[in-house]
């Protein structure tokens, strides 16, 4: 591997873990918001109001022209799909959070880089070596730990991560079979609002939509949408900028800041969830980046 694509392998960690960072302000707003509004509402307007960060990007590149050919993505059908895939994974993640500390939903979400590797090798038919397999197995061991198999985690509301997981997977994996001309706000932009109309769609299916109180209530909903719309966009650079087996680890972070903010804004701490399983993850880590830093040297 080359410096230069070691260098690309570490600006994509850093800007993943900027995505996790939103992500978690997302995930907060969404345990302020409950139960007063379902994890379809929140959702639906989650993917309405997320669509600005993309608007903002493609208007500050140039690229937000209201011309049928500034518009034209060729593999339209797969940022659509997508689209789904998203809508899918934030319905389960969102319900997760309003039944399941904040820590133990992330946990169960670190799934996702098994999947992740999984989904690689079936999708983009990507060799992963004996080293990543075993910092994931090592990380997805962690995971299992914090669980505990044979207690409540096991409940049926704990594989809603799970779900969520599998998809937001699916979401990140197919972003290399984009061509790499293909705009990332451009492609963004067709996954929202497949994943906006998908939502909506389901608040339909159940309950329909609540009225805003207040204007607390609104402001809330509006930073919750603005910060999962920056992940996902952060998300889909880091993922587009170095292979989803390298990055896959690193999501094991989060796990990490939802225990700080759990404690910090709910007043969670589930330290006997969380270790010893926690230092499995961490240690999955640092194994990807001496990995990097051994090829790099050698």
């Amino acid at each position: 591997m080359s410096n230069t694509s070691n260098t690309q392998v570490l600006r994509a960690i850093f800007i993943l873990i900027l995505a996790v960072l939103s992500f978690d302000v997302m995930a907060i707003c969404v345990r302020l918001l409950q139960p007063a509004y379902s994890a379809a509402e929140l959702s639906a307007y989650r993917n309405v109001l997320g669509v600005i960060p993309s608007l903002i990007v493609m208007s500050y590149m140039g690229q937000l022209q209201f011309k049928r050919s500034a518009l034209r993505l060729p593999q339209w059908r797969l940022a659509l799909l997508r689209g789904c895939f998203i809508a899918v994974a934030q319905l389960s993640f969102y319900g997760a959070l309003g039944l399941i500390e904040l820590a133990t939903v992330s946990a169960l979400a670190q799934t996702n880089g098994l999947f992740v590797v999984l989904l690689s090798i079936a999708v983009l038919d990507e060799k992963v070596g004996k080293w990543r397999w075993g910092a994931l197995m090592l990380g997805f061991a962690g995971a299992m730990l914090i669980l505990k198999p044979g207690s409540d985690a096991f409940s049926v509301q704990a594989l809603l991560p799970i779900v969520a997981a599998l998809f937001y997977g699916l979401s990140m994996v197919t972003i290399q079979l984009f061509d790499k001309e293909s705009p990332n706000a451009l492609i963004y932009l067709y996954a929202s609002t497949a994943s906006a109309l998908a939502s909506i769609l389901f608040v339909f299916f159940f309950e329909g939509f609540s009225p805003l109180p207040d204007l607390r209530d609104a402001a809330v909903i509006f930073v919750m949408s603005m910060a999962g719309g920056c992940g996902v966009l952060l998300m889909m650079l880091a993922y587009r900028s170095a292979p989803p087996s390298a990055l896959a680890p690193f999501q094991y972070f989060s796990i990490l800041s939802a225990f700080f903010f759990g404690w910090a804004i709910f007043g969670e701490l589930p330290i006997e969830d969380l270790f010893p399983g926690t230092l499995f993850i961490i240690g999955a880590g640092a194994i990807i980046i001496w990995r990097e830093n051994f090829v790099k040297s050698s």
